[in-house]
Formats: C-alpha cells, structure tokens, sequence
C-alpha cells in the first residue's frame, strides 16, 4: 500500500474513532443537562480530540506556553481515546439491555455514561500510581568470564525517561536520588532520555539535575528513537556530555580494563544514515573480556547472542504502557519485558521509567532497573532471580 493512502487511511480510522467516542459523549451530555449546542459541542470536541497533533504541527506559530497546553491536553485524551474505544460498546450494549428493560432512553444513557465515566477515572487514579511510584527492579546474573580483578559489578539502569513537558525536573531529581541510594558501580541509560522535543530539557535546566548520578565507573547513554525524532541529537549529545554522561554512538568503550561497553545507534538510524552491526562494533576488542550492549530497542537479541554478547540492556517497549497494548509488544518482540536467556547472553529490558503520551500505566509499572553481575570463569550461568521492591 502507497505511504500516502496508508496515511489516509490511518487517518480516517482515527476520525472515525474520534466521531464514535465524541457523539457517545454528546449523547451523554444531552441526556444529562438537556440538549447541548452542537456546533459550541464538536468545535471544542475537536480542539480536544486533536490537540496533540494540533501542538505538533503549529509548535512553530503559536507561543510555546500554547504549544506545551495542548499536548499535555492531547496526551491525557489519550486515555480517553483508548479506553473509550474499549469501554463505550459494552456501554451501548448496557443502554439497549437497559432500554428493553423498560428504564426511559435518557436515564439508560445516565446510568451506562456514568458507569463508563467511573471506569475512566479509576483507570486513571490507578495509572497515574502506577507511574509516578517507581520501583527498583533487581536482576542477578552470572557472566562466566574474568573482568580485570574485578568480581563483581554492580549496574543501575533507567531506560525511556522522556523527559519534556510531561516528565519534568522533580521526577528527574528523584530517579537521580533513588540511583544513588542504590549505590551502583556505573549507571546506564539506553536511550529516549527525551521526548522528542529538547526544548523543555533547556530550559528546565535538566542537564544539572541528570549529572547528578554518583557512580565510579561513571554514566553512559545511547540514542533512541525519540531523540531522532526530536532532531536535535548534536545539541542533546553536547548538552550530555557537558553533564558528564558520553552518549555512545556506534561506540564501543574499554571500562576500567574490565569490560567492554558497546554503545548503539537506535534502529531508527538504519534509515538516516544507517549504524554499525554487532559484529562491526566488536572488530578490535578482547572478546575474553566480558561484553555488555546498550540498544535501545530489543529488536536483535539474536544477533548479540550470536556476537557474544554477555549482557544486553533495551528498553523502549514501556511493555505496551496500557494495557491491553502488552498483548502487541510481546507478538512485536522476543523480549518485551524481563529477562530472558539466549545462549550465553542474559537480555534484560525494561519497562521504562517515564511515560509517552499520558503519565498512565496499567499493566506496567515505572521502574529502576539494578543488576547484580557476578564474574566467575568456572560457573555455569544460570537464570537470573529478581525482585521488585
């Protein structure tokens, strides 16, 4: 299908949805304070309902305060979208079963909207928990290789920060302290530190507060799919680096005479400008030494096992943020959330520590991602135990 019918199409799908969703609420509305002027009713429907794409595509004519309300309006209608979409059929199954039950039309709509209504905000108070409560994911793994004189290594991971309008400077402060107390011997972040846009980064001043992170070995970052969609990535990788954190591009990186750190470029880059394979990023190093990947998507588990890898950390699923949208990521994916063993490599990905779109996560849970590595040449590596807390 050409790109541009699919978009069409796509499009038309998304209106078709809206137009369901906003006369369910039209007809709740009515019944409920009488009837509702349409045309006052569907221009403020509309404002809503496309708001986020609205802020996208005028960012650049209206002032920013503007553009930052409206998709932080667009990203909560997200929730409506979606719920909506699953919870407004039973609804107007509830309104004919109540009808044919004798109860009058408007007092079928009255009961069923406000059903629906209550099953939204308790969607929303759960998920909001689930968000903003992080908990400290724990994995302990076995690599059988020596590392230097190193025995042990003790890794704090935060993946998909996306931070902007949304995820801001206090939620930052707190992943920097929660790091910290974990008292990690480096700190990884694979990728979507941003939400696209480097703006809201600037001028809240979050590259103070990301330096912040207390770890010998020191902090490490790769590129992931929001970054290049915000398109500011020598901007934000300057800014990193001011901060402290090298953000690995293609790079691969000798840690302490210790261990290898392998830093890739986000699958996005194959189509601007392409990135080096697994096998590429090796050429040159000491595969006796333990070998541990940063990439953002889980999209090539398999190759870094056939690499060698011993440890990959991904991130980017969020474990579909919504559920029932993990029901998508774990067909899009081997791994999409967990741990998982292939051969000799223990693949970790995480669900994430922020949020796109709305700060809502049901199904999935904000988290800190800390592992434990063990070096020991002999051992047989097996599966890793975990914990939340």
């Amino acid at each position: 299908m050409p790109s541009a019918l699919r978009l069409s199409s796509m499009l038309g799908i998304l209106l078709a949805v809206q137009f369901y969703i906003g006369w369910n609420v039209y007809a709740w509305l009515s019944a409920l304070t009488g009837r509702v002027p349409g045309a006052v009713y569907w221009t403020l429907f509309a404002l809503v309902s496309m708001s986020y794409l609205i802020a996208r595509l005028s960012a650049r004519y209206v002032p920013g305060f503007v553009s930052r309300l409206m998709k932080r309006i667009g990203s909560y209608w997200f929730i409506v979208l979606q719920y909506g979409l699953l919870l407004l059929p039973f609804s107007n199954l509830a309104v004919y079963a109540l009808y044919t039950a004798s109860v009058p039309y408007d007092a079928s709509i009255r009961y069923a909207g406000f059903g629906t209504a209550a099953a939204i905000a308790v969607i929303f108070a759960r998920g909001s928990w689930n968000a903003w409560t992080p908990v400290v994911r724990t994995y302990c793994v076995t690599v059988a290789k020596k590392a230097g004189g190193r025995e042990r290594l003790r890794i704090a991971a935060a993946s998909d920060l996306h931070l902007g309008g949304v995820v801001g400077r206090g939620y930052l402060q707190t992943l920097v302290d929660r790091v910290n107390e974990l008292k990690p011997d480096i700190v990884l972040l694979p990728g979507d530190v941003l939400d696209d846009d480097i703006g809201p980064f600037k001028r809240a001043r979050m590259d103070d507060i990301i330096g912040g992170f207390r770890a010998e070995l020191g902090t490490y970052a790769v590129l992931g799919n929001h970054e290049y969609y915000g398109g500011s990535i020598e901007e934000y990788t300057a800014l990193m680096a001011k901060a402290g954190i090298p953000v690995l591009t293609d790079e691969t990186l000798l840690v302490a005479d210790s261990f290898y750190l392998i830093g890739r470029k986000d699958k996005t880059a194959e189509g601007r400008g392409g990135r080096k394979t697994i096998e590429a990023l090796l050429d040159g190093a000491d595969r006796s030494l333990p070998l541990f990947l940063l990439d953002h998507q889980p999209s090539a588990l398999k190759e870094a096992a056939a690499s060698g890898i011993d440890l990959s950390l991904s991130g980017h699923t969020h474990r579909g943020q919504m559920a029932p949208n993990h029901l998508i990521t774990r067909r899009l994916f081997e791994l999409d959330w967990g741990y998982k063993r292939i051969g000799p490599l223990h693949a970790v990905v995480s669900s994430g520590y922020g949020t796109w779109g709305p700060p809502i996560r049901l199904g999935s849970r904000s988290e800190i991602v800390l592992i434990d590595v063990t070096f020991a040449p002999e051992d047989g590596s097996p599966e890793a135990p975990h914990s939340a807390t």
